[in-house]
């Protein structure tokens, strides 16, 4: 084993010990081979104009943070990444009613608070402030959340170790570029396991791209002003695609025998056509004549368990700003909750979730069998729950597109004959 290899598996081992005797891992040892990295990204931050003076405040005492989720460090091959839960989280779990509630009551709140603000932001970009309040909510619970992590440390972290170097290091030099230009102070720049900052969470290369100065003052502060941290976030969702007057989804009810497969972005009819074939919106809601028009595709959660959804262009839209169901489903119905104070009609079932590692051999299976084509990461998305019910449907096994330990002893009973 090469000595820089061998000392990144020591120093994983040592963090692992010091943390458990509540130790910080930046005191366990000092990685030679990480600070000869990050020493050598100077040149590419002098080119974005970087003066050495930042450069060298920013990379002060930064080490990597291996408790981080999503890294590939050597040594750690084949197991889970640390943080990663145990069991894949369920929409239950996720989206519980009671903080929904909770933030929901808030919002409305600060709806009235805002409004001239939120109604100028829509009147310019054509984004809701209740979709906007919603982000807010969830990203930063309105900004009561402190962020937990130094963003320099995260995003040096995934830079050389992640599993998305490439991106990281990218989003390091522009974080570097920030303070260079006092965008944000070095004491200000928390973040998530994820490197994202501010009241609605920016990666520095999308405060580059969507950032807006809305109150006038001639900054773009997503860290502390309210208006600029809104707007920002609209002017995101409108560069990935939002729709003007169009909603993000709507609950509701299938029709008898629905065949669960069906519940993929890429099968849409216009939402006119789903009602036709016998869906019904929840609590009898009627769509606006604009949506009725648009394509919509089903979602289906839990498969055949828990509540439905006919999703617009802008679920999706949303879902670029964080790639999960499940963040969409929490979004998009807290932004309803807020002048609507029903929750989901269909209650989340009581399904268990099978461990992240189960999900990933069905996974497997699934991919060795043809069925699915995505990446192998032991979450039940939607495309994962497709790839199931084709499973079943070619099985004669029930059609629910939800993953179970009886599905997936089936699966290897079958594979050790």
């Amino acid at each position: 084993m090469r000595p820089l290899r061998a000392y990144a598996v020591l120093h994983f081992y040592l963090c692992v010990l010091f943390a458990a005797a509540g130790t910080s891992c930046a005191h366990a040892a000092v990685d030679p081979a990480f600070q000869s990295w990050l020493q050598g990204l100077w040149p590419q931050a002098q080119a974005l104009g970087v003066s050495r003076r930042t450069f060298e405040a920013a990379t002060q005492g930064v080490e990597p943070d291996l408790t981080l989720p999503d890294l590939d460090i050597p040594g750690r091959e084949g197991a889970p990444a640390r943080g990663q839960a145990e069991f894949v989280q369920t929409p239950a779990d996720y989206v519980k009613e009671a903080n929904i509630a909770r933030l929901a009551e808030r919002a409305k709140r600060l709806a009235a608070e805002n409004s001239r603000t939120l109604a100028a932001i829509e009147q310019k970009l054509g984004v809701p402030g209740n979709v906007l309040l919603a982000i807010w909510g969830r990203e930063t619970d309105f900004g009561n959340y402190r962020l937990p992590k130094n963003a320099i440390t995260v995003l040096a972290t995934q830079g050389y170790y992640g599993r998305r170097k490439e991106l990281f290091r990218q989003e390091l030099l522009y974080a570097f570029k920030m303070l260079e230009e006092g965008q944000v102070t070095l004491a200000d720049m928390r973040s998530s396991w994820g490197g994202a900052m501010g009241m609605t969470q920016f990666l520095p290369s999308e405060f580059y791209k969507y950032a807006v100065d809305f109150d006038g003052d001639g900054k773009k502060d997503i860290w502390h002003s309210v208006p600029d941290a809104l707007a920002s976030a609209a002017q995101q969702l409108v560069g990935k695609g939002w729709q003007r007057g169009i909603h993000w989804a709507y609950e509701a009810h299938p029709p008898q025998g629905i065949d669960c497969t069906l519940g993929v972005p890429e099968y849409t009819r216009p939402l006119g056509e789903w009602l036709h074939q016998g869906y019904t919106l929840a609590y009898g809601r009627k769509p606006s004549p604009a949506d009725v028009a648009e394509p919509a595709s089903l979602l289906l959660p839990e498969g055949t368990y828990g509540p439905a959804f006919l999703t617009l262009k802008n679920y999706f839209v949303i879902k670029e700003y964080n790639f999960s169901d499940l963040y969409v489903l929490f979004v998009g119905h807290l932004s309803d909750r807020i002048n609507d104070p029903r929750p989901f009609e269909t209650p989340w079932s009581k399904n268990s979730q099978l461990r992240t590692a189960q999900v990933e051999t069905m996974q497997r299976t699934l991919t060795r069998l043809g069925l699915y084509k995505d990446k192998i990461d032991g979450k039940a998305g939607m495309l994962t729950r497709a790839a199931l019910g084709a499973y079943q449907k070619a099985n004669r096994l029930k059609l629910d597109c939800w993953p179970t330990a009886a599905v997936l002893e089936d699966m290897q009973r079958r594979a050790a004959r």
